[in-house]
């Protein structure tokens, strides 16, 4: 198979192989739990909870420590980054929540769309300017239990 050198190295390119392996795994699917703080509140509202970080957190909680057979239809879970720091009640980060289920946390890297310059009203992604702080996040995130989710 060719390698994609120099960027990565072949135990990275070995680990993203494993890792789109797991996320296309057949009968699963991705969850999209990355919800905006604002979209986030627009939900709690319906059913009259106050739209705060600890609210957020408990609902994400609440999704994310389901049961185990949970990982028997969601391969992956796109987390909003606020997520990436958010705890459970015994202290374990959101992300290992489900990394201890085989689900693998992701996040969403774009912040909406902006005019793309020199264009006729196109768009593009806003990402790049937060990049690298995603990616300063996601190393602090706890490594093990990551490589627990793709076993």
């Amino acid at each position: 198979m060719p390698r994609l050198r120099p960027y990565l190295t072949e135990a990275q390119e070995d680990d993203l192989r494993q890792i789109a392996q797991a996320i296309c795994a057949p009968g699963k699917g991705i969850l999209a739990a990355d919800e905006s703080t604002a979209t986030m509140g627009k939900r709690l509202q319906q059913i009259g909870v106050e739209n705060n970080e600890e609210n957020r957190r408990l609902y994400r909680q609440l999704l994310f420590s389901a049961d185990h057979k949970l990982a028997q239809n969601i391969s992956g879970v796109i987390l909003f980054e606020e997520t990436l720091h958010q705890k459970s009640d015994d202290g374990k980060t959101l992300p290992t929540l489900l990394a201890e289920r085989h689900i693998i946390p992701g996040i969403k890297v774009d912040k909406g769309v902006v005019p793309l310059a020199g264009t006729d009203n196109e768009t593009t992604t806003q990402v790049s300017m937060i990049l690298h702080h995603v990616a300063l996040s996601i190393e602090n995130l706890d490594a093990a239990s990551l490589n627990g989710a793709v076993s």
